[in-house]
């Protein structure tokens, strides 16, 4: 039972806004990453590696992952409406925020103050930055929940993770033709001056997104005035029980379920060695293989890890549906391109110590990005399976424990690096000891994809959590679409 093309229409523009939304969410956190060797260089002087920036990746990643569920329980409670403009509209403004870090407005005086001062402030702006941006896309898949019917929501949630992916991956691109080509050599600016320019810009795009919102979306499709009939059946085709959990919400049974662990541990690990990408890689690739900052091909470079992975999502979405329309095995619809896609992306770091030139390094780091974007339209596509009328909980959930692993990873990676320079300054150069650093933190990377390969084993996309209803309902309209 499949709509008509022109019944259609109305989920997949409200999907588009979300991919959207998803876009501005990766713009706003990779700008970082492209801003951190300025941003650096604000703080402490020229040449400063962008390791000293640990504590402000790091709070981000801790402040994201500690707001997750009580902003995935809102969207469940009150809504995905209401609660994607409160945040989108917070984190935009501690975006622009981010500009003003040890902005020197007059001789000697700083916004935020300089050097240790300004770097606690910085950090202070990062963490409430997460603290908006936490329940973007559990609210998301809520969203997702409602207005997709289930043959559809791996696709759905590739399509998320893509256009998000692909704004970052094009994130470094868009930072050199803004900051470098156009405020820069275009119209004259300062380095310091362009930098902070493009935080604020970025920071308005979130506030032009809420007005169009606002007046398009509605929390259901039933609200929505042009949804037609046929295509309100198709949505809803084979639902039962999955209204949102107004109250009630069995918080011990959710948080004491071992497949919702085992999935939260599997993210944990696929969320360690992918943060690599939007915090060190570019000041990685500027240090270690003399990449220009001003070069658009840098600028790909930089961006292909996450470019690679908007592929990888797009492809795993559409796997695992393509595998559960045609057996009916929801396990290892979701299962098996978990498996593959993080057996994969460990064989590829490995590969990253030994590629001698730019170009190698960034295919090797942006195929191993492909092969864990595999993982993510499975990933939350099991969300929706097993949360039903917790979706938005379980994925706060999953994503809170995933970034923990971000937030590890932050502080891991600079700390593996600056004690490695610390240990071998006697013995090598500071550069050279500086990238054995970095090639310890790859093989940690490898190792912690396996584990979530091992973990995906253990992973059961057809046991709801907290005692809902099984799945025969949904089977039988599956059989019937």
């Amino acid at each position: 039972m499949q709509p008509h093309l022109a019944d259609r229409g109305v989920r997949y523009r409200v999907l588009a806004f979300l991919c959207v939304l998803s876009m501005i969410t990766y713009l706003d956190r990779v700008a970082m990453g492209a801003a951190a060797p300025a941003i650096a260089a604000a703080l402490f002087g020229p040449g400063t590696g962008v390791e000293v920036l640990k504590w402000a990746f790091t709070a981000f990643t801790f402040a994201y992952a500690a707001f997750e569920v009580p902003s995935g329980w809102l969207g469940d409670v009150f809504g995905p409406k209401r609660t994607l403009i409160r945040i989108v509209l917070w984190w935009s403004a501690f975006t622009a925020l981010t500009g003003f870090t040890a902005w020197e407005i007059v001789q000697g005086r700083y916004v935020f103050g300089t050097g240790e001062v300004a770097l606690l402030w910085l950090i202070t702006i990062r963490f409430l930055f997460g603290v908006g941006e936490a329940g973007a896309y559990p609210n998301i898949t809520r969203a997702l929940h409602n207005w997709m019917p289930f043959t559809e929501r791996g696709r759905a949630q590739g399509a998320i993770w893509f256009s998000g992916r692909l704004m970052g991956g094009l994130t470094p691109l868009i930072w050199v033709l803004l900051v470098e080509w156009l405020l820069v050599l275009g119209l004259g600016l300062s380095q310091d001056l362009s930098w902070r320019i493009a935080f604020w810009i970025f920071g308005g795009l979130g506030v032009i997104w809420c007005l169009a919102f606002t007046l398009y979306f509605r929390d259901r499709p039933e609200q929505h005035p042009q949804v037609s009939q046929a295509e309100l059946d198709f949505i809803q085709l084979g639902r039962h029980g999955e209204e949102s959990a107004h109250a009630g919400v069995p918080w011990l049974q959710l948080l004491t379920d071992r497949n919702l662990w085992t999935l939260c541990l599997m993210y944990f690990c696929a969320a360690f060695g992918w943060y690599f990408h939007i915090t060190y890689l570019p000041g990685f690739l500027e240090r270690h293989y003399n990449v220009p900052k001003e070069s658009l091909l840098g600028g790909l470079f930089k961006g292909g890890p996450l470019i690679f992975g908007a592929l990888g999502c797009m492809v795993g979405g559409w796997l695992t549906d393509a595998w559960l329309r045609r057996t009916g095995d929801r396990k290892w619809a979701r299962r098996r391109f978990g498996i593959l896609g993080h057996l994969l992306c460990a064989a590829c770091f490995p590969l990253c110590i030994v590629a001698p030139w730019a170009w190698l390094f960034a295919l090797c780091i942006s195929l191993a990005a492909f092969w864990n974007d595999i993982t993510m339209g499975p990933s939350w596509a099991i969300c929706q399976d097993i949360g039903k009328r917790y979706a938005a909980i379980v994925a706060g959930c999953m994503n809170t424990i995933g970034n923990l692993g971000g937030a590890a990873a932050n502080l891991v990676t600079g700390t593996i690096v600056e004690w490695t320079k610390h240990y071998l300054q006697n013995t090598h150069a500071p550069l050279d000891a500086e990238r054995l650093g970095y090639d310890l933190n790859f093989v940690l990377f490898s190792a912690i994809y396996l584990t979530a390969t091992v973990l995906w084993f253990f992973i059961d996309a057809t046991k709801p959590v907290a005692g809902q209803r099984d799945f025969d309902l949904e089977h039988q309209a599956m059989r019937k679409a």
